[in-house]
């Protein structure tokens, strides 16, 4: 497999940007994909290539958390680390999960830790470990990651830099996924439809502690 774009920033620190970004370049993107997650657990690495084969770029759950694993599987690639200040980032992903617990949040955050707004202290600690855990693992090859904060700098010449790519004269996007995400809100808060996650998401995080394969 030819080498890709991954994107090792945690959910919440522009990676929706990133994306759109990415697609004005002319890349094919993978964003989130929580069925990714039992064949990441079952070890099955050669079903995950298969979801991205076709790709050029990923980012987002659950490609931030395995970085290592596909540094190894896809030589060549470039590793992008979205980043933000750490007080807006949890007040960011504590509304974004807010009080639905999710398999893929409980392999990110621990077992029992799902929700970041009930301990603000571990949720900012595991998003803390894992940036500089990337920064670290990279140190040694620094044409290979690019940490961006889009708070900051010039996106398009630093993304582009990174990237060797034209700057193209497209604005750089903003895409607030949490805004757009409210026009649906009223939606998501259907009673039935509430439940059905609920229900759904309590098995996934039943058969990960079966499995016994909870990274923390």
């Amino acid at each position: 497999m030819q080498g890709k774009i991954i994107g090792v920033g945690f959910h919440k620190t522009g990676t929706s940007t990133l994306r759109e970004a990415l697609k004005i370049l002319g890349y094919r993107v993978k964003d989130a994909t929580p069925r990714a997650l039992l064949p990441i657990l079952r070890g099955r690495y050669d079903k995950v290539l298969r979801m991205i084969n076709k790709y050029d770029a990923v980012e987002d759950t659950p490609w931030f958390n395995i970085y290592r694993e596909l540094d190894n599987l896809i030589p060549g690639s470039k590793f992008i680390l979205t980043i933000r200040d750490e007080e807006s980032w949890y007040t960011s992903v504590s509304y974004h999960i807010g009080k639905l617990r999710a398999a893929h949040h409980e392999w990110i955050y621990g077992k029992g830790k799902g929700l970041p707004a009930e301990d603000k202290q571990h949720a900012i600690s595991v998003y803390r470990n894992h940036n500089q855990g990337v920064m670290e693992y990279f140190k040694e090859r620094p044409g290979d990651l690019l940490v961006l904060d889009f708070t900051k700098g010039n996106k398009w010449d630093m993304l582009c830099g990174f990237l060797g790519r034209e700057v193209p004269e497209q604005p750089f996007p903003h895409y607030n996924k949490t805004l757009v995400s409210e026009k649906n809100r009223s939606n998501m808060r259907n009673k039935f439809r509430y439940c059905k996650h609920m229900v759904k998401n309590r098995i996934k995080i039943w058969y990960i502690g079966v499995l016994k394969l909870d990274r923390h």
